[in-house]
């Protein structure tokens, strides 16, 4: 522990220069210390290019606790993990929270390497009733982690997971089985998905395969969102990366919004039929 502190406070050094590595984590001002953060990012073209923004999303609330998400260039997301009193405070602690993962992102152990990728892959197996052979076998699952992986060699992690988030959520969605019905092989899964990032366009694609879902088993999208909303909460107490759980329900929500609106269109188009059979009569 003492070491990571030591090399977060290096990097603290060689990143923000004018700021005191010792108290960092204790200034106030840590919101504007991460746009800081990730500006300097961008100027170095060295991690999404493009992205320099930091955007918070302060959760509407009558009263204490609050609740505030910030979201970094890429697309990781984090939030408050303590009981905050006001939404000032929430928004720090949110910004304090991914302002050392950022900077923990940076250290050599968080880059994608040939070492990285062997412990990576062993740690998977321990998990999972696979087998190191499996690693050089693209059809297993130990093989596409392992694949997707090579591919991104140089990479540091946040930036792997805006890759592996949209296969998060395909999993997640059913849309990976159904592909594999297709006789896809995972290769040619990974090499199609890796071109696209997750956007709007992605989201509705997968919220209408929600409201097929809920055509077929009504009461499933409620069920799936009390489901992500409880996972979102468990992670933000714990200080995890928020961004599968957030997606979850924000997909979810547009889902029931959709439906909520065709029932609504279709009623109104109802009432305006009989009110067109009486003018008629």
């Amino acid at each position: 522990m003492d070491r990571i502190l030591e090399s977060l406070q290096y990097l603290i050094a060689q990143e923000l220069p004018h700021r005191d590595p010792a108290f960092v984590f204790k200034d106030l001002n840590v919101v504007a210390m991460l746009q800081e953060f990730w500006e300097n990012k961008q100027k170095q073209r060295s991690v999404f290019p493009g992205e320099g923004t930091v955007v918070y999303e302060s959760l509407n609330s009558p009263g204490p606790p609050f609740v505030c998400y910030v979201t970094l260039p890429g697309g990781s997301c984090f939030g408050n993990f303590q009981s905050c009193l006001s939404r000032a405070e929430a928004r720090r602690d949110a910004a304090k929270v991914a302002l050392i993962n950022s900077l923990f992102n940076e250290l050599p152990c968080r880059k994608i390497t040939k070492e990285f990728i062997m412990e990576s892959v062993q740690e998977a197996v321990s998990s999972t009733s696979g087998t190191l052979s499996d690693a050089d076998d693209p059809s297993t699952s130990i093989g596409a982690y392992h694949y997707m992986l090579e591919c991104n060699m140089g990479k540091t992690m946040l930036e792997f997971q805006e890759l592996m988030i949209v296969f998060q959520l395909l999993h997640w969605n059913g849309s990976l089985k159904a592909l594999r019905e297709t006789k896809c092989s995972r290769q040619e899964v990974i090499s199609y998905y890796s071109q696209y990032s997750l956007d709007e366009r992605m989201r509705s694609h997968m919220a209408l395969d929600w409201i097929m879902k809920e055509q077929e088993s009504p009461g499933i999208i409620s069920q799936e969102l009390q489901v992500a909303l409880r996972e979102l909460e468990e992670a933000r107490k714990a200080g995890q990366e928020l961004r599968f759980y957030k997606e979850k329900k924000e997909i979810l929500s547009l889902a029931l919004s959709q439906i909520y609106s065709n029932q609504v269109t279709s009623a109104s188009h109802g009432d305006e039929m009989d009110l067109a059979l009486k003018g008629y009569h």
